[in-house]
């Protein structure tokens, strides 16, 4: 279900547009702390369109991790705007960016995305029912076969490998169809072979559910394996 389709509308126009998934224009973050100001995004202009795999570089205070959380409606802009298939998430009422976040949206941490005591199936179980999704046990078992994890369901989420536990926040992702999947560094904590299972289980998400991935990473090998990279310095996405 399109985002615009129940959420506000994105102004009109006269020919069908193919809106991007996630979008910044002209973007500021600034962060007061007395007379202090920090500026984490100054005028940062993204588009990442549906189905792309982006990468973002950058070093330490770039704004990488300011650009995601406004990506997740969990903070707003200080000026500019951040918008989903067209639509401006300033607008949204509460209610709709708790909507947003729960049917549309995905986003893998580097760590700590489970419930450690409860199950696998029922931290993805979770996830697809605050989406209010139908056949929900079904959907999420079919979606642990489909990343290598069919009879771990009982297992306690905790006691999973570092990979696996990515891998079933990924699945939670996909068995909820999430369009926009934002993940923040998700391979950091892993060796080789595990970077390579969560990577590909992120790109399948593309392929079989053409949602947009956007992976923040310090990792060669995740930069190869999307379709574009952008850097971020200073607070703005470098040309």
């Amino acid at each position: 279900m399109a985002l615009r389709s129940f959420y506000v509308e994105p102004e009109h126009t006269l020919e069908p547009v193919a809106w991007p998934a996630l979008e910044c224009r002209d973007v500021f973050r600034i962060f007061r702390s007395g007379p202090v100001e920090t500026v984490a995004l100054r005028g940062l202009d993204v588009r990442i369109e549906a189905g792309e795999t982006v990468a973002v570089f950058g070093p330490s205070g770039s704004g990488k991790s300011t650009f995601l959380t406004l990506a997740a409606g969990l903070d707003q802009p200080s000026a500019g705007e951040v918008r989903v298939d067209g639509t401006p998430l300033a607008r949204l009422s509460d209610g709709e960016l708790a909507r947003y976040r729960a049917e549309r949206l995905a986003v893998v941490f580097q760590s700590e995305n489970l419930w450690p005591a409860a199950s696998v199936r029922e931290n993805v179980l979770a996830t697809l029912r605050l989406a209010g999704i139908d056949d929900a046990r079904r959907k999420a078992d079919d979606a642990l076969a489909g990343f290598g994890l069919s009879g771990r369901e009982h297992e306690r989420a905790g006691a999973l490998s570092g990979g696996e536990q990515q891998r079933v926040a990924i699945a939670a992702a996909a068995a909820r169809r999430a369009q926009l999947v934002l993940a923040d560094e998700p391979t950091a904590e892993l060796d080789e072979h595990n970077e390579q299972l969560v990577l590909a289980a992120l790109l399948h998400l593309r392929a079989e559910h053409g949602a947009a991935v956007v992976v923040v990473t310090h990792s060669e090998r995740v930069a190869k394996a999307v379709d574009r990279v952008i850097e971020l310095r200073d607070g703005r996405a470098l040309p």
